[in-house]
């Protein structure tokens, strides 16, 4: 109940509620311009844009409360995700840095996005993480390798923003990650990405792990479960 409430709450800010273009794909939409941060959803960047939602653990189970949504946008230079996550308590990294990254940022309070470009070795990907504090961590995956989170040293040049609306208990994550840094292909509308959502929220033992697309699995890292993201005017 309170979760459809925070929906209803941030619908009606934003003036429309998207839909997903259909299952296990999401669109992104083709913007004007590029922004440095933007964690408004009813600005003029975000409104309108296609929105998707995390409200299932990573074996498809309801999360109730934790309702979670995520809209793109993209230009010529840049992939655009915000993030719209309600809470109960937030779990955060003491003394957060946002000037470098955080190494585990995964152990706190995060959202994330795994993006992939290769359709035939879908073991290698990028993975980006934002905190309700800015903090930031991306990495370069390889499934194959002996140590995959040795791919944190990899950096892609993206850029964060959050905050927290503790009056709404809801906390805004904005990323905004260089297009060349997840395909090798210029974007153009027709793209398609290979893309999950992930959300970590709360602390043991009362932690919670959303997906967008579930792994059926304890761990997120799980490609062949991984829905697309399709690059739209």
């Amino acid at each position: 109940m309170l979760a459809l409430a925070r929906s209803t709450l941030i619908c009606l800010a934003v003036g429309v509620c998207a839909l997903a273009a259909a299952p296990g794909q999401v669109e992104s939409k083709r913007a004007r311009r590029d922004v440095d941060a933007d964690t408004d959803p009813g600005s003029a960047f975000w409104r309108g844009g296609p929105a998707i939602y995390l409200d299932n653990d990573s074996r498809g189970n309801p999360v109730p409360g934790y309702k979670s949504e995520i809209r793109s946008r993209w230009t010529n230079r840049n992939l655009y995700f915000l993030f719209v996550c309600p809470y109960e308590q937030l779990n955060l990294k003491p003394d957060p840095t946002t000037s470098a990254e955080t190494n585990e940022l995964w152990k706190w309070d995060v959202a994330e996005v795994f993006i992939g470009s290769d359709f035939k070795n879908i073991r290698r990907y990028r993975e980006f993480e934002i905190s309700p504090q800015g903090e930031w961590v991306d990495l370069d995956i390889d499934l194959d390798t002996p140590r995959h989170e040795d791919g944190w040293v990899w950096n892609s040049g993206f850029r964060v923003s959050a905050r927290i609306d503790q009056a709404a208990k809801v906390w805004f994550g904005f990323m905004r990650i260089p297009y060349s840094s997840v395909d090798a292909r210029p974007a153009a509308a027709g793209n398609t990405l290979r893309v999950n959502f992930f959300r970590s929220q709360g602390m043991r033992p009362n932690r919670r792990a959303l997906s967008w697309q579930p792994t059926g699995q304890g761990t997120f890292h799980v490609p062949e479960a991984f829905g697309t993201l399709k690059l739209v005017n």
